[in-house]
């Protein structure tokens, strides 16, 4: 049974009734003991993604088609044109100027270095990425909790409803690896790794504008108050390089300031309108017969907003809070894409933590029972996503 204590008192007591042993000296010792400190939250994640690969595996054979080509479909097909053929010269009218740099040229700059060719290369870069996040949400959860807590949080992550996205050729993944790990740096002080972590975030999706607000808010406080010396300044400084730098370069390409947002607007149809067209969405799947998906991201968008409150209630790290709050309204105030809203909330994992924080202390059996039925249905609607459903999960 854990803590009923908030993340702020915990004690030496909270970590086994005793004073913690020495920390190893040298990186590669703590990185090893790191590692095995890890090992069960990633063994847990491993095997609920395996399931769901394997419920998919047999799916797809069953219908016909390749696992393969459904892990790499829709945006894992752009991504994959980005890396082998770079970005186009704004002609059309959706452009792949739309989709962030980093997971392409990571593909790009892997593939000649392994005899696996553009789609595996993009998995498996896809599979690590997702499996550090994992680490980074077992480390988070014990920073803030114990053990038990942080391995819930891991393999929760591993079974929401869209968790097969973790498994595909799409940023997510990447994505949440960068901002969570740079959110464990910050709650930290660790400035300069946070700074960095969210640059790459920033060169990864759109949405790292919640991540680097975030970390430049943390700073600027620190900065003020005249801590840590020179490495909150340098976190300010880097923190937004990625993101803003991005959008200075496609703003170059197309020739005005916001050619970003105009692509986003004039092709992919995606603007911000404070929620107007989520809401209308919404009431239409709840008013008439509608496809399973879009029942299943109306449910995650209802979940997702009473989990940011119960998140208020446990008081949550105010970092963790607006990083969560910010993707929140990045996501539901943004019209178009109703259908992809689930999996756009992918990185918001502080939203689990109130639920692993009850899991851990429900007891072993009672957790894992809720995870088994988690495991099943998140393998079944991963197989929907790909198989039945005809646009992108």
């Amino acid at each position: 049974m854990t803590n009923e204590r908030g993340p702020e008192q915990r004690t030496a007591a909270d970590l086994g009734g005793a004073t913690p042993s020495p920390r190893p000296t040298g990186w590669p010792k703590r990185l090893r003991a790191a590692t095995q400190d890890a090992l069960p939250a990633l063994a847990g994640y491993l095997a609920v993604r395996l399931i769901g690969l394997l419920t998919l595996f047999l799916w797809a054979r069953s219908a016909g088609k390749g696992t393969a080509a459904l892990l790499t479909k829709s945006d894992g097909a752009w991504y994959l044109g980005v890396a082998q053929h770079g970005y186009d010269s704004y002609e059309r009218v959706q452009s792949n100027m739309a989709f962030f740099p980093l997971y392409p040229g990571l593909i790009r700059a892997l593939e000649p270095l392994t005899p696996l060719g553009a789609r595996a290369t993009a998995l498996v870069v896809a599979w690590v990425a997702a499996l550090a996040a994992a680490w980074a949400l077992f480390a988070i959860g014990t920073h803030l909790y114990d053990r038990r807590v942080g391995l819930l949080l891991a393999v929760l992550w591993g079974v929401l409803p869209h968790s097969i996205v973790q498994s595909m050729s799409y940023s997510e993944g990447i994505f949440t690896a960068f901002a969570a790990w740079s959110l464990y740096a910050l709650l930290r002080a660790r400035w300069v790794t946070a700074g960095v972590l969210c640059l790459l975030a920033g060169l990864t999706r759109p949405t790292a504008s919640s991540l680097l607000a975030v970390v430049c808010l943390a700073a600027l406080i620190a900065v003020v108050r005249r801590r840590n010396g020179w490495r909150p300044w340098a976190a300010l400084v880097l923190a937004p390089a990625g993101w803003v730098g991005y959008l200075a370069w496609v703003g170059w390409r197309t020739g005005r300031p916001d050619g970003w947002f105009h692509i986003q607007d004039a092709g992919w149809g995606t603007t911000f309108d404070f929620g107007a067209d989520t809401v209308t969405v919404a009431r239409k799947v709840l008013a008439h017969p509608s496809a399973l998906t879009l029942y299943v991201v109306t449910l995650v968008v209802l979940l997702a907003v009473a989990l940011f409150v119960l998140s208020l209630l446990d008081r949550q790290p105010w970092q963790l809070l607006l990083y969560s709050g910010l993707l929140l309204i990045t996501t539901l105030g943004a019209a178009g894409y109703y259908h992809a809203k689930a999996r756009f909330l992918l990185p918001a994992f502080p939203l689990l933590l109130p639920v692993a924080v009850a899991l851990a202390r429900a007891g072993r059996a009672k957790a894992v029972t809720v995870l088994a039925t988690l495991t099943v249905v998140s393998a079944y609607l991963g197989g929907h996503l790909l198989i039945i459903w005809t646009y992108s999960p």
